[in-house]
């Protein structure tokens, strides 16, 4: 089936010019999806510059493939496996920077076949890659109303996660569940009408994504990963599309860009001392999507670019 997807990268000139691209620079874009931030930094790459890619999607990978580009490699693999692919590739502590385009991508998001929207009908999956793990029909057939109502609340702050996670099962003890408008449904008629401000499905969906995909673990692993693959200098730009996610990326560049405070006392040599006191990164810029990018790309609406330097006095020797 060759369908057309409408993709706009969010943020693509603040992405390129905060990423400082040198000519022969090395670079990674951890979040492919159609290519289009990686498009825009192979325009400003060098004939020696390199780009590295990683996507877990499937159609993202073929979509990489087809670039016929010596200065551009893409891996098949979710992010939080981004260390080893640097390692593979010998450019550990060797790269100038490393972009996250989070969340959904529009080739996962505007194919109803992929089983994520809640406006369009399809199978309901919602994995970012079909061939791992639990689709979302088998994980919502086999939980209970405890765990559903757990992951609702949690991963999509749901305040009717139990009244939804009840309607879910009492629906399942009839039938499986087995596609998207069919949930989108069962979770519209479980929410008092009074409270439907946007589509009461948006919070249940990407909830059950999250947790489908194990989206924040993989978010936690990948970005940990980051200050041992990049150079002093180097560059760690993040956007992120709602709070669980920005939650992540602040406490992560905020843990790492300030001292850690030595108690009195402690045996510990000078050396030690001073290192445990560096910081890794330094904080450069927060930024939201310019109106006009919003009135033409309505998804970059809640989205926000951290921006994030490692320091070229942290050492990543052991103490």
């Amino acid at each position: 089936m060759n369908t057309v997807f409408n993709h706009i990268p969010v943020m693509k000139k603040e992405i390129i010019h905060h990423l400082k691209i040198k000519k022969n620079g090395i670079y990674i874009d951890s979040t492919f999806g159609m290519g289009g931030h990686t498009k825009e930094i192979l325009k400003n790459l060098g004939n020696n510059g390199k780009l590295y890619a990683i996507d877990q999607d499937p159609e993202s990978y073929c979509i990489g493939k087809n670039i016929k580009d010596k200065r551009f490699q893409i891996h098949h693999q979710n992010f939080s496996k981004l260390l080893d692919y640097a390692q593979n590739q010998k450019i550990v502590g060797k790269v100038d920077g490393i972009i996250f385009d989070l969340g959904i991508s529009s080739i996962q998001l505007d194919n109803n076949y992929r089983g994520f929207s809640f406006k369009k009908d399809g199978p309901l999956d919602m994995r970012m890659n079909p061939q791992y793990g639990i689709s979302a029909a088998d994980w919502l057939f086999s939980s209970s109303i405890k765990e559903i109502a757990y992951v609702l609340k949690t991963f999509g702050e749901e305040r009717f996660s139990n009244k939804i996670a009840y309607a879910i099962k009492k629906f399942s003890n009839i039938k499986k569940i087995t596609n998207t408008l069919e949930l989108s449904n069962i979770i519209r008629y479980a929410i008092p009408t009074k409270y439907m401000f946007k589509h009461p499905a948006r919070r249940s969906f990407q909830a059950i994504r999250i947790h489908i995909n194990q989206e924040l673990k993989e978010i936690q692993t990948a970005l940990e990963s980051t200050i041992e693959i990049l150079k002093p200098g180097g560059r760690i730009l993040i956007i992120s599309f709602h709070s669980l996610e920005d939650r992540i990326v602040k406490k992560f560049i905020s843990k790492n860009s300030r001292s850690n405070i030595v108690p009195h006392g402690i045996p510990i040599t000078e050396k030690q001392l001073n290192k445990l006191k560096t910081c890794k990164l330094k904080v450069i810029d927060r930024i939201f999507p310019s109106q006009f990018e919003i009135q033409y790309n309505p998804r970059a609406r809640s989205s926000i670019l951290r921006i994030a330097e490692k320091k070229y006095q942290y050492d990543n020797s052991t103490l």
